[in-house]
């Protein structure tokens, strides 16, 4: 891991309460190699001067985004993206600098960068194209002693992996035997599911499933939830018990619990991907749902549905996310989870709901 030390200077830290004590360490979250893969292919590209921030504290400005990032080099502009209705932000921005050097310069220094309780991500803002779309992908019946760097190394082969991440078990800490890979390209992940899905890595006696990952604006949501919790990684265990089917319910059904009218929760990706958690006890609150959704990534909003006449919790709440799978993650955790006495059903909400 490579530590780099910013020393403060001009008036730039001055303006960022986020930063203390004054002289502050960067550690390097992105452990696989990522950054430098990217650095390496757009050395020569002089038009990669475009980036995206992640997991940007609430609480952090446009102008205080810019300030930040202009210490390293010329920016020639810099947007935090906000909720269209609320105004609040969804925890990430862009920055454009007038040099694809400049903008280098900033992903090797600020990513990885803790702000507050967050640890940002800083990279390249990948330009939309139909080469790169829809090029992530769903794994499953990975042996559990699989690691991410197993897995990384067994799909590398196919093109460069923008992504991954290996679902785990919140209480043993064992692999679920579930991941997620996000090629460069969407022929990359082409080759991978021709390759390898219903083949049985070495070492294990079971097929795996390799799989586009659900797109959520194709409404495969449940279709996607099902592959989580039918698929072969169920045999590795997990928070979802037998008794949790009693409590099975349709993502659909939302729409006709009670209670609901004025209630503005975003649903998708313009605001960010909102997910429904019912089967809540009458004491749980936000806090608890910060609690359990923020270790897989931003959440920009939680709101639990209270009783109007004795502020009770209704049984069901609404949870925001800005990155889908990071979301999805969160859902193939949590879904199914014991909460107190309660089984928690965790789904994303449907745009048919609360119209």
């Amino acid at each position: 891991m490579s530590i780099a030390l910013i020393p403060c200077s001009g008036n730039v830290w001055s303006l960022l309460h986020f930063f203390s004590p004054c002289r502050f360490f960067l550690k390097n979250t992105m452990s696989n190699g990522y950054e430098d893969h990217m650095a390496e292919d757009c050395r020569d590209d002089i038009g990669r001067t475009n980036l995206i921030v992640n997991y940007l504290p609430q609480n952090m400005t446009q102008d205080e985004l810019r300030s930040l990032f202009s210490s390293i080099g010329e920016v020639e502009s810099a947007k935090l993206i906000r909720d269209k209705v609320a105004g609040h932000s969804l925890g990430y921005g862009f920055v454009n600098y007038v040099t694809a050097k400049d903008a280098e310069r900033a992903i090797n220094t600020l990513n990885g960068l803790r702000l507050q309780s967050k640890t940002i991500k800083v990279s390249y803002a990948r330009p939309s194209s139909e080469v790169i779309k829809d090029a992530n992908l769903y794994i499953s019946g990975l042996p559990r002693n699989m690691t991410q760097k197993d897995v990384e190394d067994m799909f590398s082969r196919f093109g460069r992996i923008i992504n991954s991440r290996v679902l785990v078990d919140q209480t043993t800490g064992l692999s679920r035997g579930v991941a997620f890979i996000r090629f460069d390209k969407r022929s990359e992940a082409e080759e991978a599911i021709t390759s390898f899905n219903g083949h049985k890595p070495p070492g294990s006696s079971e097929p795996i499933t390799v799989k586009f990952a659900a797109n959520p604006n194709q409404n495969k949501n449940v279709a996607l939830l099902s592959q989580l919790y039918h698929s072969p990684a169920r045999r590795f265990g997990g928070p979802v018990h037998h008794q949790a089917q009693r409590f099975r319910f349709s993502p659909m059904g939302v729409e006709h619990m009670s209670g609901l009218s004025g209630v503005n929760v975003p649903g998708n990706a313009s605001s960010g991907w909102c997910i429904f958690i019912y089967n809540l006890g009458q004491d749980a609150d936000e806090g608890i749902l910060w609690q359990m959704f923020g270790p897989f990534g931003a959440v920009t909003n939680v709101k639990v549905i209270r009783d109007f006449n004795t502020n009770k919790c209704k049984g069901f709440g609404f949870v925001t996310m800005t990155n889908y799978e990071e979301a999805a993650m969160a859902i193939a955790s949590l879904n199914g989870y014991r909460l107190g006495d309660k089984i928690l059903q965790v789904s994303f909400k449907t745009n048919k709901s609360h119209k």
